[in-house]
């Protein structure tokens, strides 16, 4: 590795422990692990600050290895493949993630050399090379990819690097029970709902860390430990936002008819329930279902509250209106709902993320504040 590479790569490390909280089992996996070797030649950089832009190696070497071993997260695929990376207003459906998430999931799941690790979307393949790296020869990792192009890729990627982690195509809302019991599970898209094979096929004392994404709000990083009675309990360390698991996707919203639109005025600031902490946005997914959205305009700001494609409503805060207006789609009443459940937050004190946790059963998922008994939603 030449000395230009090396210093890319502490450059990386400086990005992705930009909180100071990542250990020094993962920055040497990063160190070993090359990203550029996860990159194709021509992707999209998702930039948060700045509009998306095209990175290419041919056409612009110097601005596609200063933007790998950068803080963005990169995106290597569009519309399930359907369109070309070059349309970057595309729906985007994979990624190399931004190297601080990354950091911050593998410190989560803490695995030891040794571990039997099971990794849910493969992706570019360089977490599955990292987390190879972690648990050593001894050591063993299973990644499962949906999408058979994506995970064609992943191996090749892998096979450059000399990393050879266990590859399966398929849906890994299923896991794979014949690479278990697992010490580890790593999800690399976001879940609303935690499949109970994941659990399944885990050991006691496993360790599940997932981008959970209700989808009102903020996203969250989960960090569930799996006890001997068949359960996994765990909390919210964080912030986590990640492509959806494809099983998991909402439905995109309908096209309705505008004249079935019921309007109505509100006293609430949609910006007061939008802009609720990440705790607010827990209890109002846990106690309602709900999903959100919003948009800023020059002189004006809307939210969307979603209950299903043909069942939501929108608020629109404009300055000096002592009403705001909204309107509704279908007779779920999903304003006042969110509405209901943000007071319901702030009657409990206004408790924040790390107040809230989770238990997994094979009968489903609870979410609680405080103690497992104390469930919400």
């Amino acid at each position: 590795m030449d000395d230009d590479t090396i210093q890319r790569i502490e450059r990386l490390i400086d990005h992705a422990d930009v909180c100071g909280d990542i250990g020094q089992p993962v920055k040497a996996a990063i160190r070993a692990v090359p990203r550029h070797l996860f990159i194709p030649a021509v992707a999209l950089a998702a930039a948060d600050e700045d509009e998306p832009f095209i990175i290419d190696r041919d056409a612009d070497p110097g601005r596609w290895w200063e933007t790998v071993y950068s803080k963005h997260s990169i995106v290597t695929q569009l519309d399930d493949g359907k369109s070309d990376i070059r349309a970057a207003s595309r729906q985007y459906t994979s990624s190399s993630s931004a190297p601080s998430t990354v950091a911050h999931l593998l410190e989560l799941l803490d695995p030891d050399p040794g571990n039997r690790i099971l990794e849910i979307g493969t992706g570019t393949g360089w977490t599955a090379a990292l987390l190879s790296h972690l648990v050593g020869e001894q050591g063993s990792v299973t990644s499962i990819e949906v999408d058979a192009a994506v995970a064609e890729r992943a191996a090749k990627n892998l096979a450059a690097a000399a990393v050879q982690p266990r590859l399966i195509t398929g849906d890994g809302a299923d896991g794979l029970p014949d690479g278990g019991p697992y010490d580890r599970v790593h999800v690399t898209c976001g879940i609303h709902t935690v499949p109970y094979a994941w659990v399944e096929q885990s050991r006691p004392s496993a360790v599940i860390v997932a981008p959970y994404c209700p989808g009102f709000g903020t996203d969250h990083a989960l960090r569930l430990v799996v006890g001997p009675d068949g359960t996994a309990t765990g909390r919210f360390p964080g912030f986590a936002s990640y492509m959806m698991m494809r099983s998991q996707r909402p439905a995109d919203l309908s096209d309705v008819d505008p004249a079935s639109a019921r309007e109505f005025q509100t006293r609430i600031d949609p910006r007061a329930v939008a802009h609720a902490s990440a705790g607010a946005d827990l209890a109002i997914s846990a106690l309602t279902g709900l999903r959100s959205a919003t948009y800023r305009g020059d002189d004006f700001f809307r939210m969307w509250v979603i209950g299903g494609s043909d069942q939501w409503a929108a608020a629109t805060w404009e300055p000096k209106r002592e009403e705001y207006e909204a309107f509704q789609i279908g007779d779920r009443a999903v304003w006042q709902e969110a509405v209901e459940a943000y007071f319901q937050w702030v009657s409990w004190g206004e408790p924040g993320r790390d107040r809230f946790g989770m238990t997994v059963t094979a009968e489903g998922q609870r979410i609680w504040l405080d103690t497992p008994e104390r469930v919400v939603g």
